[in-house]
């Protein structure tokens, strides 16, 4: 079958599919957290005192008590053999932004031949992987093989149905035999108590006798595409890269911005309540469904919850979407760029700070001015943004997300704060030294008599921000729709430990001679004039600002990946994590080695595709074509017929070019003559892409003149609007 029939197929198959019928809802209190054990599953099957135990740890962070590990293994294991389970699984996120898991029975073959079901608290507790064939950075060699996976009371475990039955999933850290985190949850964790010790020390400072365990808060906004598993597999690019390497705009994009909130189409909304349906029996609270501005997209986003909880919770998601869209017959991408020329997808981490004792630490409340505990922290942000912006940059630096910064539906890839206007007027009074006052709501009048009166925000938002202050929280909007939300939120929570400290340590020396109030604006102003110039409320894609950022308050701009991870190895970044505790030297520098690698690799499978495709389906396609259209001239010119003949040289100039650029693609891909990884990645940066960018320019000129029953590969017009 030619490409072109099997397009035409899939468009049949699409159009005459039968439609899933949505389940009917169960009621939620029904469905919520059914397949969670969680603390309300565990004090109806746990002894008194070791649920008391492990709810101490769960919500205040202690230690736990080993000698409660048997009674929690027997009644985990028997609610999961009730829900059908016969496995369990050490969940685990290693440095590869996906989720691994390694299956155990609960099977135990007795002395005599039977068979029993077993589960003890030393398995429950530790686990032993493969601490070598995951990405390491050079922590362990293939020959050092071990490493461990220990259970982590503080996120519930689960059972996950397929249709290939129910298993236990047990959330657990990663760790080498030498003790190294290799993976994203053991910084995670420490970021926490990083954070949550620096910010105890304000707090008291600030005059507050019971402070509780302070944690950080994550609400992850997804966005990803839906495209025909039909079109899909016919697409090299799309199954091998995750996104299209060729592919010509169709007439209508998103220009006419009307695919924003509009009507969700019939059988993505039978997809989307599948998805809540399994999100709601493993305790996720999926809140927001919407369609995304461009054709084919859309957004999940759920309730906030503790950051660890949320980040294990948001790897579960993607998962979840990815395995419905298969019984849907989608394809779920969740690539930061799927498709050229249309907005591209992000994960925007909203993210906050509180206990429950003094609540959330980033409300700023009615009157922000007199909100001395909201202003310290918000500072604290503020220098940490400062501060540590390159690194920011980096927590967030993909060859994937490279194609979304700076776009019209991304941040830059610059790192500035956006406050809106009634807290930037707050802070910059505390630069000249005195707050006196701030704007409050106010309601608009709509000339409306039968509409109720609307509240109006004492400031506007803004989406050309990449960290923008929302409310009572700060939206990390740079991040990436395929990446964990780890990364992000050990930098913010180690930042802010951070500056949380150095704060602190201010205050108590200037306590010393001063009130309160005194203390806090003195070193608020020092904050405002050493750091101010990363506050920024206006336009981040105007060449304007970008110059200014640059050129007058010396921010960085890092466009891509390869400028952004080396700073991972910068000295101050290294005493960041190594004085807070969160990442050691050693740990740091295999992050720095295991993104490099992912960078590097990305690009050369993308760049061997162009090349397959370029050599082995588009050319071909020309050619034919061309053969095709030369014939027919010929026939028509026997016949005393003569027709212009530009549309052929053109083609055969076009798929000439291509091929020239196609073979410099190959020659530069056999390049590995270098001196340094930072080398490497900036020739990719530099002479790899712009080399596939040139392919893909002649491609998609064929393709716009190429006679579509010609044509081998599904277009963007099929993929984005036939559903």
């Amino acid at each position: 079958m030619s490409g072109n029939e099997a397009r035409v197929q899939a468009i049949y198959q699409i159009a005459n599919k039968e439609a899933m019928p949505p389940k009917a809802p169960e009621p939620l209190a029904k469905m919520w957290a059914e397949n969670v054990f969680n603390l309300s599953k565990m004090q109806a099957s746990l002894p008194k005192a070791v649920f008391k135990s492990v709810k101490k740890t769960i919500v205040t962070g202690e230690k736990l008590d080993p000698s409660v590990a048997d009674a929690v293994a027997t009644a985990m294991k028997d609610w999961a053999m009730s829900k059908g389970a016969l496995y369990y699984a050490h969940v685990f996120y290693p440095m590869t932004n996906l989720t691994a898991e390694k299956h155990d029975g609960f099977i135990s073959v007795q002395s005599d031949g039977t068979a029993i079901s077993e589960f003890a608290g030393k398995v429950l507790v530790q686990g032993e992987p493969d601490g070598s064939s995951f990405p390491n950075g050079g922590i362990r060699g293939t020959f050092e093989a071990r490493g461990y996976t220990a259970w982590d009371v503080t996120s519930p475990a689960y059972v996950m149905e397929t249709d290939n039955g129910a298993t236990l999933c047990i959330p657990t850290v990663f760790v080498s035999w030498t003790g190294e985190a290799l993976d994203k949850k053991v910084p995670l964790l420490r970021s926490i108590a990083a954070m949550d010790k620096a910010a105890s020390k304000v707090l008291k400072l600030l005059g507050y006798t019971d402070v509780a365990h302070v944690n950080s808060s994550c609400g992850a906004e997804q966005e990803y595409f839906l495209v025909d598993a039909n079109f899909a597999s016919q697409r090299p690019d799309l199954l091998l890269a995750g996104r299209t390497l060729f592919g010509k705009a169709p007439a209508k994009g998103q220009q006419f911005d009307d695919h924003y909130f509009g009507a969700i189409p019939e059988r993505v909304q039978v997809f989307m309540q599948d998805v809540e349906e399994t999100m709601y029996k493993l305790g996720i609270p999926a809140k927001t469904r919407h369609n995304e501005v461009a054709p084919g997209q859309f957004e999940l986003a759920p309730f906030f919850e503790a950051a660890n909880v949320a980040s294990d919770h948001q790897q579960l998601t993607m998962t979840i979407l990815k395995h419905t869209a298969k019984k849907h017959g989608f394809v779920c991408l969740l690539h930061e760029k799927p498709f050229a020329g249309i907005n591209g997808s992000g994960k925007h981490v909203n993210w906050s700070v509180g206990n429950s004792t003094q609540g959330n630490l980033l409300d700023p409340g009615d009157s922000p001015h007199e909100n001395a505990q909201f202003l310290v922290f918000c500072g604290a942000v503020i220098r940490g943004v400062h501060k540590y912006g390159p690194l920011m940059r980096a927590a967030i630096a993909t060859a994937s997300n490279d194609h979304r910064l700076g776009a019209n539906e991304a941040p830059p890839a610059i790192m500035s704060v956006y406050l809106g206007s009634q807290l930037e007027e707050v802070f910059e009074q505390i630069k000249t030294g005195s707050v006196t006052d701030s704007k409050h709501k106010g309601v608009m009048d709509l000339g409306i008599d039968v509409l109720p009166p609307l509240s109006k925000d004492p400031g506007d938002r803004n989406r050309t921000s990449p960290f923008a202050f929302t409310g009572n929280r700060f939206e990390f909007r740079a991040v990436g729709s395929n990446q964990s939300v780890s990364g992000p939120l050990v930098v913010l929570n180690t930042m802010l430990a951070d500056s949380l400290e150095w704060i602190g340590n201010r205050l108590e020396s200037e306590l010393a001679g001063s009130d309160l109030n005194t203390a806090i604006l003195t070193v608020l102003k020092e904050v405002m004039e050493a750091h101010g110039s990363v506050v920024f409320g206006g336009d981040g894609y105007s060449a304007e600002w970008h110059r200014m950022a640059v050129e007058e308050r010396g921010l960085l701009n890092l466009p891509t990946t390869a400028d952004a991870l080396p700073y991972l190895k910068a000295e101050f970044v290294e005493d960041l994590f190594k004085k807070t505790g969160v990442l050691t030297p050693v740990e740091l520098e295999s992050r720095f080695e295991v993104y490099a690698e992912q960078y590097i690799l990305s690009i050369d499978v993308e760049a061997k595709l162009v090349i397959s495709m370029a050599k082995t389906t588009i050319y071909p396609a020309a050619i034919e074509y061309l053969s095709k259209l030369s014939a027919t001239m010929s026939s028509l010119t026997s016949m005393g017929i003569t027709l212009e003949k530009d549309t052929a040289q053109k083609i055969a100039d076009l798929a000439n070019s291509m091929m020239a650029v196609t073979d410099k693609l190959g020659a530069a891909i056999e390049k590995h003559d270098f001196a340094s990884t930072e080398e490497h990645m900036q020739y990719c940066a530099t002479t790899i892409r712009p080399l596939m960018d040139e392919v893909r320019e002649y491609a998609d000129a064929l393709e716009g003149l190429v006679a579509d029953s010609f044509w081998p590969l599904p277009t963007y017009q099929e993929m984005l609007f036939i559903k």
